[in-house]
């Protein structure tokens, strides 16, 4: 009785009180989230484009990539560089730009300043809980970084009783991965799991091998019915050869995908993280929580987008320590108001050194390929340490019975402060055969801040129904590396120009306007809304008119307006059919460069339509099919949208999944991606004057055996 009741303590402290729904029959339709608002809360009473993807749903479709799973949520599509490297697209283009916030439980995976945009690959996906991704400014609950969305990987819980599985598969490629997972049960106060994840591919491109290491950890803990701790602790290990992506020329694309004009690009990868969330029920309806965290991300890369114009090997070192405290408290018997207080507090130190290359290569142009390289001249060395003060305030109150009404309202204070190890001064390096200068800034402080507020409400239209609307600021300070590493040119005079510039960058604003409606109508779930997102002071690379230097300043402008859908329905026992739909335009506003004027087109990369549409099969209980469709709509190749150039047309892939129990102890898999063996673009874009395409995988086949005891 007592371990029953300690869990079920547990279970209710790590989900909250969020308030049940306008009425018990809603509750039925509804899900838990707990992005949202930082507080697990009723997903029909969260005023935010929150999409949920469940741990059977990430077992079924065993994802050996974060395009394979994260796509089943509307309007979030992602694309693959490298490996498990990624380009993320929610309610953005396809981008590599800092306008997303990845999070483990919460808890950033990387600090403000330090992004990644294959952010992902850092945290072990397939041994998740769950995943929830906010699409759009991530409220002002989560500060810098949050504009296109927050993707949220949560942490699987101890189960109930003891348990143990390992799985093993293989593939195409020299695909090869284990998988393995344990529980120790509940006991009287918690438990604890711990799981594994090695994987590796030869890459079916030519020089494209792939090594993951990942190893996870949680300790969930309840001295007492009313205190828990959940201690988390995850270690990632990557090396990869990063051609994988390399574009090229459209009859290689066709012809010869294979071919790698970038074999000697690679990337090695290590993340660390470690956090303790300590919460305590103070009695009177109120809770404090603190989640004190340590994480480290190491990254040594050969880039290679960097070889034709700034060949480089780069290596960052960013260690953080954190800690996110809230205060909430909850009024029941006035209007079921809720308050919560908070702040977030990051102090990151961190590195860069950079080598510049001498690199070797064949052909010209857009088939230019770069076979080899020496190291050249250490061009950046310094320390930067980036420090973060953020206070915020969240409620809740509900007016009437039908209506629950939200506002928030953060504010950052955010510095970063640098220490080069080179002199003050322009440093002369071989680039490609040519002289170019990197300007060395003396020690220096930037300082950024920023007030984000939010406002949202729900209203139960009845049982089946619920309509929301919400108002979201976000923003994105400069990154480290745009502030302190973007003083290079051809003379040493126009690189001091640049750099010195770079230090009055400001951050970039984002404000959305949403509309939704959720609910179930005649046996079908669905979750609809419609946006305007709208981005200001975006970096722009124009012409100074005092210096006739071109530099980068905050003057860009664009626009983001789209409908999602998702929807989905079960027919009879044995099918359930699911699609993820959106629609979307993005659009320069204002957006004039030193060389051209794009106001009023649309931006390259951006597919309008994105869908992945879902059949699944359960003919017995011990035996699950899944067939999917996954659809990337036509896009303009580059900015100017020329006729000359034109569009990617799009494609249209077909996967199938399945898995059968063979009976109670072990089970067996397969999945076949791209079965009508499509050659389609992971991304294409313009190079040199030139069409390019980088191939995306084709008819691939994976196989496996799981064990659970």
């Amino acid at each position: 009785m007592k371990k029953t009741f300690t869990f079920s303590c547990l279970a209710a402290m790590t989900y909250g009180a969020a308030g049940a729904a306008w009425s018990e029959d809603a509750v039925q339709l509804d899900e838990v989230t707990v992005t949202g608002t930082r507080e697990a809360a009723s997903k029909v009473e969260t005023p935010v484009s929150v999409g949920i993807i469940k741990q059977k749903d990430i077992a079924l479709t065993g994802p050996t990539h974060p395009q394979q799973i994260l796509g089943q949520i509307p309007g979030v599509a992602v694309g693959v560089t490298n490996g498990e490297g990624h380009t993320t697209a929610i309610r953005q283009p396809f981008t590599t730009s800092p306008v997303y916030l990845f999070l483990e439980d919460g808890i950033p995976t990387r600090a403000t300043g330090f992004f990644n945009h294959n952010g992902l690959y850092e945290v072990n996906i397939p041994a998740a809980g769950g995943i929830e991704v906010i699409r759009g400014p991530g409220t002002a609950l989560y500060g810098s970084d949050a504009i296109g969305g927050v993707v949220n990987i949560l942490t699987k819980a101890p189960s109930l009783e003891p348990e143990v599985s390992l799985s093993g598969e293989a593939g195409s490629y020299g695909w090869y991965r284990l998988l393995g997972d344990a529980s120790t049960g509940m006991g009287d106060h918690g438990g604890a799991r711990a799981a594994v994840n090695v994987s590796h591919t030869d890459g079916w491109r030519d020089k494209t091998a792939y090594d993951r290491y990942s190893g996870n950890a949680r300790w969930d803990y309840a001295p007492d019915d009313a205190t828990i701790f959940k201690t988390i602790a995850s270690v990632t290990a990557i090396d990869q050869q990063t051609g994988a992506n390399a574009p090229l020329i459209y009859s290689d694309y066709r012809n010869n995908p294979t071919k790698n004009n970038f074999p000697i690009a690679y990337r090695e990868v290590e993340a660390l993280r470690l956090s303790t969330n300590y919460d305590r029920d103070l009695g009177n309806d109120s809770l404090v929580s603190l989640t004190p965290y340590v994480r480290k991300n190491f990254m040594e890369l050969l880039a290679s987008f960097a070889l034709s114009s700034d060949p480089t090997i780069s290596k960052s070192d960013v260690w953080s320590y954190g800690l996110l405290a809230k205060w909430r408290k909850d009024f029941p018997e006035t209007m079921r108001a809720r308050l919560i207080l908070g702040v977030d507090l990051d102090y990151s130190p961190g590195s860069r050194r950079e080598d510049n290359l001498l690199v070797s290569s064949t052909g010209s142009g857009a088939d230019r390929s770069y076979n080899s390289y020496t190291l050249g001249t250490r061009i950046y060395d310094y320390d930067v340490t980036y420090q973060s003060v953020s206070p915020y305030v969240h409620g809740e109150i509900s007016p009437t019975e039908r209506l629950r009404m939200t506002a928030g309202l953060r504010y950052d204070t955010m510095s970063y402060d640098s220490e080069n190890h080179l002199a003050p001064g322009a440093v002369a390096a071989n680039v490609n055969g040519a002289t170019r200068y990197y300007y060395q800034l003396a020690d220096t402080t930037v300082d950024f801040s920023r007030l984000s507020p939010k406002l949202g409400l729900t209203y139960a239209l009845n049982d089946a129904a619920h309509l929301y609307a919400s108002y979201n600021q976000s923003f994105r300070t400069p990154s480290e590396s745009q502030l302190f590493r973007a003083g290079n040119d051809a003379s040493a005079a126009n690189a001091q120009v640049k750099a010195e510039n770079a230090l009055g960058l400001k951050p970039i604003k984002a404000e959305q306007y949403e509309l939704g409606l959720r609910g179930e109508l005649a046996g079908w779930n669905y979750d609809s809304v419609v946006y305007v997102l709208t981005k200001r002071d975006d970096l722009v690379s124009q012409r100074d008119l005092a210096t006739n230097v071109t530099v980068t300043v905050n003057a860009g402008e664009t626009e983001h307006k789209g409908i999602e859908l998702g929807l989905g329905r079960d027919f009879g026992p044995h099918w359930r059919f699911d699609t993820a739909v959106s629609y979307a335009k993005h659009s320069y506003v204002d957006w004039v460069t030193n060389s051209a004027n794009f106001s009023g087109k649309e931006m390259e990369s951006a597919p309008r339509w994105i869908t992945d549409t879902r059949l699944t099969w359960t003919p017995q209980a011990a035996t699950t099919a899944q067939l999917e469709w996954v659809k990337i709509g036509d896009y303009w190749l580059e900015a100017s949208n020329s006729a000359a150039f034109g569009k990617y047309d799009g494609h249209d892939l077909i996967n199938a999944r399945v898995n059968h129990q063979l009976n109670k102890g072990w089970s067996v898999f397969g999945r076949i991606m791209n079965i009508g063996d499509e050659r389609y673009a992971d991304s294409a874009s313009v190079s040199s004057n030139t069409r390019v395409y980088s191939p995306g995988l084709p008819r691939t086949y994976f196989a496996g055996v799981e064990s659970k005891w």
